[in-house]
């Protein structure tokens, strides 16, 4: 399955041309339907509609078809009708004009100072008329569900150019990782012969004033706790395994998103963990490094349906 990104963009239009027959007799040469679906990252999927007055009817059939193709994301949706131009004003109907002209009494005689309806205003409520005239239920169904195509397309594009940079960063990770991986044991042997030393420095200093095998004993258990409290194979190991399991989840696809999100989560957990217990220089580059990317990392997986 593709990885798909949350953020998309897609729109369509639906000419009156191909409304049912007989429509166009009501006006719908003079009407086109326009639909925008865009979307960007969300934790769930959040819908939004700003349909205009004709089509709020249909809400629910958006609603139900956008909930059957996306997941997650924060999905906006404008539908409109849409006059081409001037040249396209129709001229209102006699029936129209006598709804108007009733309209226009029936308010006047509750209210005498209302003003007279203005030609721009019959030309306006005539068009509005012929839009919800007009049955777009079949036209609307048709032009959502090629919409959510291309947003799907989009939002499949996207998703495979984060994958790819996520499988790139995975890579980089785990070549840190190898850097780190040798440098381990050495740190470690390293630092437990210096403490040994110390405490020997130390103890001629006391002038014998503790048993020599004791002495030693306790130098050796000393230094093997502070080796232990330095070693971060155990991070290492955990970060491989988080890694493998990021690689096979951007590579099956799907709805990983969130799962992908809390991996990152532990990616980071380990590398904080490593640069914390560092005890050289080297190292504590190669964990900086290792939060750079990672940070990276989170940043694009939060677009990760």
């Amino acid at each position: 399955m593709p990885v798909y990104s949350m953020t998309g963009y897609a729109s369509g239009q639906h000419g009156a041309a191909h409304a049912a027959p007989g429509q166009e007799a009501k006006g719908a040469a003079a009407s086109r339907l326009g639909l925008e679906i865009r979307s960007v990252n969300s934790r769930f999927l959040d819908l939004t509609f700003r349909l205009s007055e004709e089509l709020r009817q249909h809400e629910p059939m958006l609603r139900e078809a956008i909930a059957s193709r996306l997941k997650r994301g924060k999905v906006e949706v404008r539908a409109a009708l849409e006059t081409p131009g001037a040249d396209s004003l129709r001229e209102p109907s006699p029936r129209m004009l006598q709804r108007l002209n009733a309209l226009q009494d029936n308010v006047r005689s509750w209210l005498p100072d209302a003003g007279a309806l203005s030609v721009a205003d019959v030309v306006r409520l005539s068009a509005t008329d012929a839009g919800v005239d007009i049955d777009w239920s079949e036209a609307l169904a048709g032009l959502a569900s090629r919409t959510l195509d291309e947003l799907m397309a989009a939002r499949e594009r996207e998703g495979a150019r984060l994958a790819a940079m996520l499988l790139g960063h995975l890579k980089q990770l785990r070549s840190l990782a190898k850097q780190a991986q040798p440098l381990v044991p050495r740190l470690v042997e390293q630092q437990r012969a210096r403490f040994l030393e110390r405490w020997k420095e130390a103890m001629s200093l006391a002038e014998g004033a503790a048993p020599a095998e004791a002495a030693q004993d306790r130098a050796l258990t000393e230094a093997t706790s502070f080796a232990i409290r330095i070693d971060v194979a155990e991070e290492l190991m955990r970060l491989g395994s988080h890694i493998d399991e990021i690689e096979r989840l951007v590579n099956k696809g799907g709805e990983i998103g969130k799962r992908l999100d809390f991996l990152i989560q532990e990616l980071h957990r380990e590398a904080n963990t490593m640069g914390s217990k560092s005890a050289a220089l080297e190292l504590t580059h190669i964990s900086v490094d290792m939060k750079v990317l990672i940070e990276q990392m989170r940043e694009q997986v939060q677009n990760i349906e």
